[in-house]
C-alpha cells in the first residue's frame, strides 16, 4: 500500500528495527465499497484493504422488523447468511492477528537471544568486551518497554479466536435449526447474533482509527486553476455518488464546480456550476452529507448550503473567531477559519484574541452549526502552514513552502499535545489547502495549481478490555 512499510526496503539500525515490528500500519487505497441494499440483510463489507491482506470492515444492520411465524424459515436463512458473512470477516481478522503473532514470536525469540548474550557479556569483565557489553545493554533497554505491547498482541489473537469460535457455534445452531424449525428460541438466537455483531463492529472501529505515523508521496490528479483553491469529495455521499467539488481561489468568488466523478475531473473539463449566495473566504470549505460548509467572505459567519436545493440551510457566527486575515495560516489567503471533517464529524479550526492568537478547535453540530465542545491550544495560528484532523487529533504542518513536515499534534480526546516529526513531500512548493477525507482515508491538497492526493498510515492496537 502507498503508506505501508516494506520490511526489506526500510531496514534500519538494529536498535530501531525491533520497535518498528509492533506498528500495525494501516494505509489505505481510495476505494468505495458499500452494501447494495442494506434493508434486505445484514452485511459485512470492507472499506479498505492493503497489499498484505489487511482490511478494515464495517457491519451494516438492516432495519429491524417483526417477522411472522410463517416467515421463520426465511428469517433463519437470513441470520445464517449474516453469520457466515461475519465469519468471513473474522477470518480476515484472524489471519492478520496470526501474522502479527508470528512477528511477536520472532521478536520474543530475538529478545531471548539478546538476554542470553547480555548475561554472557555481564559475566565477563574482560576489557575488550566492554564496548559490546554497552551496545547490548542499550538494545535491551530499548526492548524492555515493548514487552507490554507483546502481551497486547497476544490478547488480540485470543480475542479473534474467541469471535471465531462463537460464530462457529452459532452457525452450527442455525444449521440444526433449519432442520428442526422451532427447536430453538428465535428471539434468543437473534440476541446472541446481535451481541456478536456489536462486538465485531467495535473491533472494526478500533481498526479504523489510529495515530498518524506516515504520509505517502503525493499523486497528482490534475493541474488546473490558480495558485490557491480547494477541492474535495463528500465522505458521506451515497453509493454511486462519486462527485468531485472544485473551488478556485480564496476570496471574492462564489462559483463551485461539480464534476460527475474523479475520472471526469481528471480527464475532462465537463462540469456543472453552482452559484453560492455569498462569496467564500479562504480555502477551508468542506462538502459533507450533501451540503457545502464555508466561511462567508470578510466575516466570522459559517454557512451551510444545500447543493441539491441550492438553499441556505443554516448560518451561524463563530463568536470571537478572527477573520479577514487577522489569524490566517502562514501563507495568508484569508485562511482564518478552516472547516474540516473526520470520522467524528464536523470541526472548525480558528484563532481568537482570548486565546492570544493560538489555534482553537471546535466540534460543530453539522445540522445546527452549534459548538458542541472547544479546545484551546498553545500553537500560534499564524505559524501553522496548514492543518487537518484525523480521528479527533489535529495535525499541523510547520510550513507551506519548501521543506515541510507534520510536527504538532493535539489530541482532543485527551486534551494533550505532542511535537512529532512526520515527513511530508511538498512537491510543488506552495500548499494552500490540506484536508483529510475519512471515507477515502486520504489527504486532499491544493499545491500551487495542482490537485494532489496523499495516502496516510495509521497506528492502532486493539485492547480486549475496550471491547
Amino acid at each position: 500500500m502507498p503508506g505501508g512499510w516494506s520490511w526489506e526496503r526500510e531496514m534500519r539500525p538494529a536498535s530501531k528495527l525491533l520497535s518498528l515490528f509492533f506498528l500495525i500500519l494501516m494505509g489505505t487505497e481510495l476505494t468505495q465499497v458499500l452494501p447494495t441494499n442494506p434493508e434486505e440483510s445484514w452485511q459485512v463489507y470492507s472499506s479498505a484493504q492493503d497489499s498484505e491482506g489487511r482490511c478494515i470492515c464495517t457491519v451494516v444492520a438492516p432495519q429491524q422488523t417483526m417477522c411472522s411465524r410463517d416467515a421463520r424459515t426465511k428469517q433463519l436463512r437470513q441470520l445464517l447468511e449474516k453469520v457466515q458473512n461475519m465469519s468471513q470477516s473474522i477470518e480476515v481478522l484472524d489471519r492478520r492477528t496470526q501474522r502479527d503473532l508470528q512477528y511477536v514470536e520472532k521478536m520474543e525469540n530475538q529478545m531471548k537471544g539478546l538476554e542470553s548474550k547480555f548475561k554472557q557479556v555481564e559475566e565477563s569483565h574482560k576489557q575488550h568486551l566492554a564496548r559490546q557489553f554497552k551496545a547490548i545493554k542499550t538494545k535491551m533497554d530499548e526492548l524492555r518497554p515493548l514487552i507490554p505491547v507483546l502481551e497486547e498482541y497476544k490478547a488480540d489473537a485470543k480475542l479473534v479466536l474467541q469471535f471465531k469460535e462463537e460464530v462457529q457455534n452459532l452457525t452450527s445452531v442455525l444449521n440444526e435449526l433449519q432442520e428442526e424449525i422451532g427447536a430453538y428460541d428465535y428471539d434468543e438466537l437473534q440476541s446472541r447474533v446481535s451481541n456478536l455483531e456489536e462486538r465485531l463492529r467495535a473491533c472494526m472501529q478500533k481498526l479504523a482509527c489510529g495515530k498518524l505515523t506516515g504520509i505517502s508521496d503525493p499523486v497528482t490528479i490534475k493541474t488546473s486553476g490558480s495558485r490557491f483553491g480547494s477541492w474535495m469529495t463528500d465522505p458521506l455521499a451515497p453509493e454511486g455518488d462519486n462527485r468531485v467539488w472544485y473551488m478556485d481561489g480564496y476570496h471574492n468568488n462564489r462559483f463551485v464546480r461539480e464534476y460527475k466523478s474523479m475520472i471526469d475531473f481528471m480527464n475532462t473539463d465537463n462540469f456543472t456550476s453552482h452559484r453560492l449566495p455569498h462569496p467564500w473566504s479562504g480555502t477551508g470549505q468542506v462538502v459533507y452529507n450533501g451540503s457545502i460548509y464555508f466561511n462567508k467572505f470578510q466575516s466570522h459567519i459559517i454557512i451551510r448550503f444545500d447543493l441539491k436545493t441550492e438553499l441556505i440551510l443554516k448560518t451561524r457566527s463563530l463568536d470571537y473567531a478572527g477573520y479577514n486575515n487577522m489569524y490566517h495560516y502562514a501563507w495568508g489567503g484569508h485562511s482564518d477559519i478552516d472547516l474540516m471533517v473526520d470520522e467524528n464529524g464536523l470541526w472548525a479550526v480558528y484563532a481568537t484574541n482570548q486565546n492570544a492568537g493560538n489555534i482553537v478547535i471546535s466540534k460543530l453540530d453539522p445540522n445546527t452549526l452549534q459548538i458542541l465542545q472547544t479546545w484551546n491550544t498553545s500553537y500560534p495560528k499564524r505559524s501553522a502552514g496548514e492543518a487537518f484532523i484525523i480521528c479527533g487529533t489535529l495535525y499541523v504542518t510547520n510550513g507551506y513552502s519548501g521543506g515541510t513536515k507534520v510536527h504538532y499534534a493535539y489530541q482532543t480526546n485527551a486534551s494533550t499535545y505532542e511535537y512529532i516529526d512526520i515527513p511530508f513531500q511538498n512537491k510543488y512548493s506552495h500548499i494552500s489547502m490540506l484536508d483529510y477525507n475519512p471515507k477515502d482515508r486520504a489527504l486532499y491538497a491544493w499545491n500551487n495549481g495542482h490537485q494532489t492526493l496523499y495516502n496516510v498510515t495509521l497506528f492502532h492496537v486493539i485492547r480486549s478490555d475496550e471491547l
